[in-house]
């Protein structure tokens, strides 16, 4: 087969065929391509100097929303509203921006820190039928084992209650069977743990650090639940929520020794580990030996666990082990989304809170 392009720039060919005649041609006349016509030397240009000014200038960050954990045990519940808060989605320019404080700190401003418990009220949905917000009970957190019940309509605190003019008690556990009212607890690494009656309808809400765990806030506040409200152990939900954890909590040989006062199985809620950051660590040659060299005694530093302390007083106080939960979540590892006082030392403060519908 022969092809060649002819004058006019179609493509043609000759085909000659076994036993045809020689003159016989056959030819194909192909379409005639269109050439493509593409952007000008100019409209380039152009499309390139957007894109760099798209890549160059940086892209707004979309806000952060108020974010709440829950426990999905107590989350059952159909007539519980609690939630543990966490840092982001806040108006507080202090601890670095966008921040949910929800304590008044020397840091920030009150007003702040108005704004941003009104928005965790919003995202809870603690609200009355006129889109009223419930009132947020709070006391002044004193690392005590004084308890509070919160009457409500029944009670002398409700007139300020409604008026939004609390005054904090000092105490650090709140019990209720009032509807309406949103019970909460301050913290920045100690643990808050909210407990629930399914069938009487009552809640709790406690600010278990090592002082109040070693006063057994946790055993007494279930004790008055039961002494109050009736309620029985077995019908109890509990939620451990986020807290320092044993990875980072380094304590000293005065909070073990209250430890092994108080609770015989004391010795199960420590342990050792190694320091990394420890001046043997980091200036080994102080600590010269007549050891050989890798043979010394390891740095190493005690821990306290508060979530299998305070998981042993719920069990203590009867709840089920199957009716008990922890967040696992340690503030100091994740401070990306919690504050922690003993990681950052200047810190906001987060909220757990919990009430009835």
């Amino acid at each position: 087969m022969t092809t060649y392009v002819g004058t006019t720039g179609y493509v043609k060919s000759r085909v000659t065929e076994r036993g045809a005649p020689s003159d016989t041609i056959k030819r194909v006349i192909m379409q005639k391509k269109t050439p493509s016509v593409g952007p000008t030397a100019s409209a380039l240009k152009t499309q390139r100097a957007k894109r760099d000014r798209e890549r160059s200038s940086p892209r707004p960050l979309k806000a952060p929303t108020v974010k709440i954990l829950t426990s999905e045990m107590l989350s059952e519940i159909p007539w519980l509203l609690h939630g543990f808060s966490t840092r982001q989605g806040g108006v507080s320019k202090e601890y670095g921006g966008q921040q949910l404080n929800l304590g008044f700190t020397a840091e920030d401003s009150p007003k702040n820190v108005e704004k941003n418990r009104e928005r965790l009220l919003r995202k809870l949905k603690a609200q009355d039928e006129a889109g009223n917000s419930w009132p947020l009970v709070l006391l002044n957190q004193v690392h005590s084992s004084a308890i509070h019940r919160v009457y409500g309509a029944r009670g002398p605190e409700w007139a300020p209650l409604r008026k939004g003019k609390i005054a904090e008690s000092s105490g650090d556990g709140l019990i209720t069977n009032t509807a309406g009212v949103l019970l909460g607890m301050k913290v920045a690494d100690c643990f808050p743990v909210i407990v629930a009656d399914r069938k009487r309808k009552a809640v709790g809400v406690f600010h278990a650090g090592w002082r109040g765990t070693v006063q057994r806030i946790v055993e007494k506040g279930i004790g008055e639940m039961r002494r109050q409200f009736g309620c029985d152990p077995e019908n109890l939900v509990a939620a451990i929520g986020p807290g320092i954890g044993g990875c980072c909590y380094e304590i000293g040989e005065e909070v073990e020794s209250k430890f092994d006062s108080q609770f015989a199985y004391s010795k199960e809620l420590f342990e050792d580990v190694f320091d990394s950051w420890s001046l043997k660590t980091k200036y080994p040659m102080l600590f010269l030996n007549q050891r050989a060299p890798g043979h010394g005694e390891p740095a190493m530093s005690r821990h306290l666990d508060l979530v299998k302390a305070n998981w042993c007083q719920l069990l203590d106080a009867g709840v089920p082990a199957e009716n008990i939960q922890s967040m696992n979540q340690c503030t100091a590892c994740h401070t990306d989304l919690f504050f922690s006082y003993r990681k950052e030392q200047v810190t906001g403060r987060m909220l757990a809170v919990v009430g009835i519908r």
